[in-house]
């Protein structure tokens, strides 16, 4: 009988945590959707970190239209944390879908839940998952000039932290410290940053929000989240609340809440896009009228419509920076052979207090210890990768071909180099 009742409760909470006990969706949100997911070609249960754990699995899904590369968006699972493998229940038959069909590549990722880690393990894995796509960008057809995150809920709530915390190795508020990137996975070299956000219902600062009391045991979700309830806790919850996070550098992000949102308060929204308004970044809110949490009427083909435009339109605007930003080949040395390839010097102060060079396929600065901010692109202008690193970077995981790499660190210190990957 014990073990009856147990299993009861263990159905209970998946009914729960995917339609939200009948309150009008869930954390996970309706699957059926208005349209069916289509796609030419599957990679299932790809492990991104190598350590063969189903929370590390994901799925990859390419366009029905085939093409050498195509951009991507990492669409994470809802599930108030609580849930490990529910990279099937995705929103695949409506975010996914509507993705697909405009063109994107769609990776549905798994993560660690509260009971397997606490906070930032999910955090490091989704970065994990963006580093995974491009170091094997060549093998999955993955553009890399694009790579954008989507996510229901708590999945938005991730989600929303990697498009805020780019650049930034930690968090700290007051005494608490956090690590913000990790080091899982076989591509640490490289950037974990993205180029734009959807975000659907997301929780944003947990501090804030009305919690969500665990009914299968004590406390809150949140609590088991961070690891501690909110009470005397502040500065831990601080540290995982991206409007905390928000800055001027930060990628374009577009929002979706109901107004009857009876799980995560529609204010959530409302304070994310607040802050990224404060700091000048391209944002948007859509107030769904009468809205539930994962209910049909937040995804209705105009709201799919408009991300999937919020998207396109930020490719748009990355190609035409990237295109007034690239390195002029004209005014590269054409002899450069990858050894100290010296081109446009943007500020001559840069590169007397930091010593730069290309040795093989390293970048190398000299004299300095500090972060510096790095872009590579190609000779096309393309963004092939960003990110931050210190003293060295390594370059051998790059194609064959011939890049410009900026290197910054900080407004009007910087320099394009030349390098030749052969």
């Amino acid at each position: 009988m014990k073990k009856m009742i147990m299993a009861a409760g263990l159905a209970a909470v998946s009914a729960f945590a995917q339609w939200g006990g009948g309150m009008g969706g869930g954390f996970g949100g309706p699957q059926s959707g208005n349209s069916k997911i289509e796609y030419s070609e599957k990679f299932e249960d790809l492990n991104y970190v190598g350590d063969g754990k189903v929370y590390h699995a994901l799925d990859l899904y390419l366009p029905k239209e085939t093409k050498d590369s195509y951009p991507v968006v990492i669409h994470t699972y809802g599930s108030a944390w609580s849930q490990n493998n529910s990279k099937g229940s995705a929103d695949l038959n409506t975010i996914c879908a509507a993705l697909l069909k405009a063109g994107y590549a769609v990776v549905t990722p798994n993560h660690r839940s509260a009971s397997d880690a606490i906070y930032p393990a999910q955090l490091h894995d989704l970065k994990a998952v963006v580093r995974f796509l491009r170091g094997n960008s060549a093998k999955y057809k993955i553009d890399t000039s694009f790579i954008a995150m989507s996510g229901f809920s708590s999945g938005g709530h991730l989600s929303s932290l990697v498009a805020t915390t780019c650049g930034l190795k930690e968090g700290k508020s007051g005494a608490v410290t956090v690590d913000l990137v990790g080091s899982l996975g076989n591509f640490t070299e490289f950037s974990s940053c993205i180029d734009a956000a959807s975000l659907w219902s997301p929780p944003t600062d947990i501090y804030t929000m009305n919690p969500i009391n665990n009914f299968m045991g004590s406390g809150t979700y949140e609590g088991a989240f961070i690891g501690a309830e909110r009470e005397g806790n502040k500065d831990k919850w601080m540290v995982a609340s991206s409007p905390y996070y928000a800055s001027d550098d930060d990628p374009p992000v577009i929002l979706f809440h109901g107004t009857s949102d009876q799980i995560v308060n529609k204010e959530q929204s409302q304070e994310l896009y607040d802050s990224l308004k404060h700091h000048n970044v391209v944002t948007e809110l859509v107030s769904v009228q009468g809205g539930s949490h994962g209910g049909n009427e937040m995804y209705v083909d105009a709201n799919l419509q408009k991300m999937v435009k919020f998207f396109d339109e930020a490719r748009e605007a990355k190609k035409a920076n990237a295109s007034e930003k690239s390195p002029d080949s004209s005014k590269t040395d054409s002899t450069a052979t990858g050894s100290q390839d010296s081109t446009l010097v943007l500020s001559s102060r840069f590169v007397d207090k930091h010593g730069i060079e290309i040795i093989g396929n390293r970048l190398q600065i000299h004299g300095s210890s500090a972060e510096v901010r790095y872009t590579i692109h190609s000779v096309s202008g393309t963004e092939i990768a960003k990110g931050m690193f210190s003293k060295e970077l390594d370059l051998s995981s790059l194609p064959v071909g011939v890049y410009g790499i900026v290197v910054q660190s900080s407004p009007g210190l910087a320099k394009v180099i030349r390098f030749v990957r052969k």
